[in-house]
């Protein structure tokens, strides 16, 4: 991210200091993670230390300090889901794109999450990708839901 585009953002918001949170998501959603090298600027320009910056950006969930995929698949593992197999979906996930909860493919397509509920254990078990819910699924809808992913 460009030193243009960070000053987009950071003047969005009027380069006020209590602006951090709502100028990491901009970044964020922009740039699918937040490198050391765009906090340092961010701090600078808003100034606000680095450590504050890095304390918000390492609190917050909704915020990544490493490269993160084009597409997020999250697989539900609540009770719910759990219990009608959940297990067998995030095993051929991991299985298709070779990588495990937590870590991103090396050519940035997809970053896996596994864990709490999404709020449809009625339709469990189910997995989201890019926001979009795939409910009531087996091991082998997995394969057609992930290749309309680019």
């Amino acid at each position: 991210m460009d030193d243009h585009r960070i000053d987009e953002i950071v003047n969005k918001y009027e380069g006020k200091p209590n602006s951090v949170i709502m100028v990491l998501m901009d970044i964020q959603h922009e740039n699918r993670w937040l490198p050391r090298e765009v906090l340092e600027k961010v701090s600078n320009k808003l100034g606000v230390p680095l450590s504050d910056i890095l304390h918000i950006a390492t609190f917050y969930k909704t915020f990544s300090l490493k490269p993160q995929g084009r597409h997020e698949v999250h697989v539900c593992a609540g009770t719910s889901c759990h219990q009608r197999g959940s297990a067998k979906i995030l095993e051929k996930v991991r299985d298709l794109i070779g990588i495990n909860p937590g870590e991103t493919t090396s050519d940035l397509r997809f970053s896996l999450e596994n864990g709490s509920c999404l709020g449809c254990c009625t339709l469990g078990p189910e997995i989201v990708v890019d926001g979009v819910h795939h409910n009531n699924i087996t091991p082998d809808d997995v394969e057609d839901i992930l290749k309309n992913y680019k």
